[in-house]
């Protein structure tokens, strides 16, 4: 595999990468299985009995608030606090059963070794944000994490990705984004950021006609080299390697 240059010059012409910016479910950690399986059991718990086609809409990146609403209509903010911290509390009982997505640790930690930033920007609440990368010995690879309580309107909206560059000092031209979901490709190259599709989902054709430049089904040996960018294209699954990406044809 190609190494990656020193930092401070351009990767084939192209901008160098001074900072990556994650999502977290279903990036950094395989957490939909566990996800909805929380909210079933409490839309269940509170008289509402949900199709696993409808909790769909779980995994397009939407904050809890929005789920909430979707859901059980247009609840009062105090209601929204206290139904979040009960799903909140079911799913901390199958955290346990979440690991990391594979090789993103190692991922995370070859940037640090390559002086690249990284960051979080995820839909998820600050509480739950801080003690997953913590449970996972990744608390100092993070210059800062921007969460559902640093934004006035969760992804698609192209905030919490702006955020996050301005937090760490990088211009969105140079920075690389790795998103799950539709709303989060959305968000990330609105904000000005390439971005990268997870196929943790099962969505990959989905992230790249949503604008994801190519898709990856998991971290392991993942190179920023291998990760230049690719030209504009018609939309092709490419089932080489595992992972779907954008040709031309």
């Amino acid at each position: 595999m190609a190494q990656l240059p020193e930092p401070g010059g351009p990767v084939n012409g192209h901008p160098e990468i001074r900072a990556v910016v994650f999502d977290m479910d279903g990036v950094i950690i395989n957490s939909h299985p566990a996800h909805l399986a929380a909210w079933k059991a409490f839309l269940g718990s509170v008289g509402r009995e949900v199709s696993d086609g409808e909790l769909s809409f779980i995994l397009e990146g939407r904050t809890r608030s929005e789920i909430l609403r979707r859901f059980l209509g247009n609840l009062p903010e105090h209601e929204l606090l206290e139904y979040g911290k009960r799903k909140d509390e079911i799913f901390r009982q199958m955290e346990h059963e979440i690991e990391a997505v594979p090789g993103v640790v190692d991922f995370i930690r070859m940037l640090g070794r390559r002086g690249v930033v990284s960051a979080i920007a995820t839909s998820a609440s600050e509480i739950r944000t801080v003690a997953t990368i913590e449970r996972l010995g990744l608390a100092e690879h993070f210059e800062t994490a921007i969460t559902s309580s640093d934004v006035t309107a969760g992804k698609p909206d192209p905030m919490v990705y702006r955020l996050a560059c301005e937090r760490v000092g990088v211009g969105p031209g140079m920075a690389l984004a790795f998103d799950d979901a539709p709303a989060g490709i959305q968000s990330a190259t609105s904000a000005g950021l390439r971005c990268i599709g997870v196929s943790s989902n099962g969505w990959a054709r989905r992230l790249l006609e949503t604008g994801a430049e190519r898709v990856i089904p998991d971290f392991i040996g993942l190179s920023l080299a291998a990760l230049e960018p690719l030209p504009k294209p018609a939309i092709q699954i490419n089932t080489k390697h595992g992972c779907a990406s954008e040709h031309r044809t």
